[in-house]
Parts: structure tokens; C-alpha cells; sequence
């Protein structure tokens, strides 16, 4: 129920700013901002994003928690869809997701509220169930024997 009524209140706000900025600096300044927002957002996004990107990598080749990187990466990508959608209310949200310390305090705030039940690392070959004693493994191939034509080839086949 609270989904819907984020996605009813968010248009609704991004209106009535729209008429206000608008009939206070009008309607071309209004779509400049709104443009420059969405060139700036989308290069701030691609700088971050690949920061984002390789503390992923680090996080994963030091066989640390990746929690931490990855909701980082999660806020950037938001953070771009909302600088790419028109509005003023969803660039303050977008630039404030661009903010390493908003999104330090959105992912401690967050990490309270979610537990975790399980995390492992590696191929999962500990986490499969014990194989029959009486099953081998190998590797094998079908040795079929050259096959003897029943008929002489038609005009349309080459020799």
C-alpha cells in the first residue's frame, strides 16, 4: 500500500513544483534546469558508477563483504534513474544518493533493518549434498562405425 501511494505522491509533488519554479523563473529556464540536471546527473553517475565498479572488484578479489560496495552501487544506479526522470524533486533525491555521506547514512540505516541469514563465498561445492558411493565418474564417446551407403548418390550430391 505504500508503493502505491509513492508512486501517487511523487508525480503529484514533481507537478506542483513545476508550476512553482515555473511561474517564478519561467518556462524556458525551467526545461534548462531540468536538462542541465539530467547531462550533469548522467556524467556524475558514469564517474561514480565506475568507482562503484571497481570497489565491487576489490571487494570481491579480497574475499571481503561485498554488502557494503554493492548497496553503494544500487544507490548510484537509482540515484541515475532519478536524475534522468524530469522533475526537481527527484534531482534533490538522485544528487542527494550521489553524496558518499547520504549514502553511507541510507545503507547503516538500512543494514539495521535487514538481517542477513546466510552468506557464503565460493564455487558452492561444500554447500552440495554428499554423492553415492557407487556412482564413478568419468568421461566417455560414442564410436559409431562409418556408415555404408543403400543406394548410389543422386546428381545432386558431390563425390
Amino acid at each position: 500500500m505504500w508503493l502505491l501511494m509513492v508512486f501517487i505522491a511523487i508525480p503529484m509533488i514533481e507537478i506542483a513544483l513545476f508550476i512553482q519554479v515555473g511561474g517564478l523563473i519561467g518556462l524556458g529556464w525551467t526545461l534548462a534546469i531540468v536538462l542541465f540536471t539530467a547531462v550533469l546527473g548522467t556524467w556524475l553517475v558514469r564517474q561514480q558508477g565506475a568507482l562503484a565498479m571497481n570497489n565491487i572488484r576489490k571487494s570481491f578479489s579480497e574475499l571481503s563483504d561485498p554488502s557494503a560496495p554493492l548497496a553503494d552501487a544500487a544507490m548510484i544506479l537509482l540515484a541515475g534513474a532519478l536524475l534522468v526522470t524530469p522533475g526537481f524533486f527527484t534531482d534533490a533525491l538522485g544528487f542527494a544518493l550521489l553524496t558518499p555521506a547520504f549514502r553511507r547514512a541510507a545503507f547503516t540505516f538500512l543494514r539495521k533493518r535487514i538481517k542477513v541469514q546466510s552468506f557464503a563465498m565460493g564455487s558452492g561445492a561444500a554447500n552440495r549434498p554428499a554423492q553415492d558411493a557407487d556412482i564413478i565418474e568419468g568421461d566417455y564417446s560414442e564410436i559409431d562405425p562409418p556408415k555404408r551407403p543403400t543406394h548410389r548418390p543422386s546428381g545432386w550430391t558431390q563425390h
